[in-house]
């Protein structure tokens, strides 16, 4: 499934990949998971999984080298087995998570998140010798770079390459990365504020006062910035190595390794980078000598090589490539394969959004939330080791300030509460209305709306199910006069805080926009926006929990959907093997080679 992913305006689609991460533009909420006739898994459920563990570091923490896995051993070749090329290098252009984790291996960026434990992170220095310096009440910010810090040529990084690396992210040709930074440093609409360095004209508010310092000037206060630049889009480019469009071809390295051969769409081959220095880098391990990456395998494929551990497949593993249901419970029981299996929780956020403008009474939503087959929807898609069952919009997993609330009883009801719904609809004054859902039509989709049709018709409702082509799925339902009542979405958060999310699900209303249930209450925009601006972010992370909890309920316009569980596996001398719990892939800093 892919999500359409994150972007400030909006706008920019797919996060995890259409190829194996959640929910493919159309493919609606449909983990990957054991067929419906499935039976129990010896895996544990979701609810055996921690939630990642994020905080900020220290001046301390931002030193190199990163902290190495149990057992770690360095040399050798790893290979990465996915389906897909990387359609970008440019940092600029990069808004996945498959490109991001590639990013890690060759470019570095003023901040980053380090690995400090299992599910345990860091956001400290990359390039910077912290996380940033805050001023003005959240407007300025201001990072000094490290000592020594070099590209693959051996010249230094310096502030005047960070200046340009911003700068050239409002060119025309870039067309496709974040958008938090440009939009802070001078309007929503960036690109008409500013064309571009390449005219010769800077941006005022970034300042360069010497070789090792910058200092962005934001027009609002941004307690959380130092987390957007961790983003792979943020990820330093050289100003005098900058080719344009011909850049997100043949990047210069900053990171530990080098692009030494790319045959598209076939094969990619990296060596070391001579002049990056582990001690300046707290975040990347590096541990093998040489990285292979194969394309064009199917996760079928993928999964049956990585299972029968032959040979070169050995040093194998895969980036996103997920066990496919009709091989899920087999991996899942197998107990040989219990050291090279990875499991984990989707951290991005899955919907059944209403649609606000069709269906107006709140009594109504909420009486199908309460009708909700959550726990049926679970068995359906492959039981609790395919699906754990959410109860806030914000995930659990990426949330810094998490705090559970659970108002429709879900997870003491997960096979919904009828007579309450039905109690609902009696005082709504509509004891039989018509829900018109609107679904992806693949064979798990259909059965999942069997059971939803069911349940709600058990109370009263009556479900008029539209299929709609996976291709065009999302065009469809984000379309602010669209004919449906309800219908799936998913998003997910750039950093951990509800400040990626919430404005983006319910900000502006506009066709192609993600805003589904088309909410527009002024005292939720007011809430956002003051939150946003908050200076201390502690708070504001508990501002937007309280206003999750909030929304749902005094307007109720959504259902908080299943949430997916990938399970992947690698070769048996494969180490360090983990799957990200913010980018829901599998890290490349960790990994190496077992002798």
């Amino acid at each position: 499934m892919t999500y359409p992913k994150r972007s400030a305006s909006a706008l920019l689609a797919a996060a995890s990949l259409a190829l194996v991460s959640a929910c493919a533009a159309g493919n609606q909420g449909a983990p990957s998971g054991a067929p419906a006739s499935a039976g129990a898994s010896s895996a544990p459920a979701a609810a055996a999984y921690k939630p990642a563990q994020i905080s900020l570091g220290t001046p301390e923490d931002s030193k190199g080298p990163a902290i190495p896995p149990e057992g770690m051993v360095k040399g050798g070749t790893v290979t990465m087995i996915d389906r897909d090329d990387f359609a970008h290098l440019d940092p600029a252009q990069i808004y996945v998570n498959t490109e991001a984790n590639m990013g890690l291996l060759i470019n570095r960026g003023l901040t980053g998140y380090k690995r400090v434990g299992k599910g345990e992170y860091k956001l400290v220095g990359d390039l910077a010798t912290d996380a940033g310096q805050v001023s003005d009440g959240g407007k300025t910010w201001t990072f000094k770079l490290k000592d020594g810090v070099k590209w693959q040529d051996g010249n230094p990084i310096t502030s005047a390459d960070v200046k340009w690396t911003i700068e050239r992210m409002f060119a025309p040709f870039i067309t496709f990365g974040p958008q938090y930074v440009q939009a802070w440093l001078t309007d929503v609409d960036y690109k008409k504020a500013y064309p571009g360095p390449y005219g010769g004209k800077e941006l005022d508010n970034i300042e360069t006062p010497d070789d090792k310092t910058v200092v962005f000037k934001f027009k609002t206060p941004h307690a959380d910035a130092n987390y957007a630049f961790a983003m792979a889009g943020y990820s330093i480019v050289p100003k005098a190595k900058d080719t344009k469009e011909k850049y997100d071809k043949e990047p210069v390295a900053s990171g530990p390794y080098l692009i030494k051969s790319h045959v598209v769409d076939k094969s990619i081959e990296l060596a070391r980078n001579p002049n990056w220095d582990p001690a300046s880098d707290p975040i990347r391990g590096a541990y093998p000598d040489v990285w292979k990456m194969e394309f064009g395998q199917e996760a079928l494929q993928i999964s049956d090589r990585l299972e029968a551990d032959s040979g070169p497949d050995q040093t194998a593993f895969t980036f996103y490539a997920r066990i496919p249901p009709e091989r899920l419970q087999q991996v899942l029981n197998n107990s040989s394969l219990a050291d090279r299996r990875m499991i984990s929780p989707s951290p991005y956020g899955n919907y059944y959004y209403f649609n606000l403008d069709r269906v107006k009474n709140q009594k109504v939503r909420q009486a199908i939330n309460y009708a909700w087959p959550a726990k049926q929807i679970q068995q359906t898609v492959g039981g609790p080791a395919a699906a754990a069952l959410p109860t806030t919009i914000l995930n659990e997993n990426t949330t810094v300030g998490y705090k559970p609330y659970d108002l429709f009883e879900k997870t003491t009801k997960p096979e919904g509460d009828i007579e309450k719904a039905k109690q609902l609809l009696a005082e709504s004054g509509t004891p039989n209305p018509t829900i018109v859902y609107a679904y992806n039509q693949t064979p798990n989709q259909e059965q999942v709306t069997v059971v939803i049709k069911n349940a709600l018709e058990k109370a009263g409702i009556k479900v008029v199910a539209k299929p709609l082509d996976r291709k065009t799925y999302y065009d469809s339902i984000s379309q602010t006069k669209n004919e449906f009542d309800l219908y799936w979405g998913g998003w997910g958060a750039d950093w951990p805080s509800g400040s990626t999310v919430m404005p983006v699900i319910f900000g502006p209303v506009s066709d192609g926009g993600q805003n589904m249930s088309h909410l527009n209450d002024p005292t939720v925009s007011a809430e956002m926006k003051k939150i946003t601006e908050m200076s201390d972010i502690d708070a504001a992370n508990a501002a937007w929990m309280d206003l999750d909890k909030k929304i749902q309920e005094t307007i109720t316009p959504l259902v908080v959907a299943e949430n997916t569980i990938s399970t992947m596996l690698h070769g048996s001398k494969v180490g360090g093997a983990e799957i990200d719990p913010q980018q829901w892939i599998v890290s490349p800093n960790t990994i190496f080679v077992k002798q």
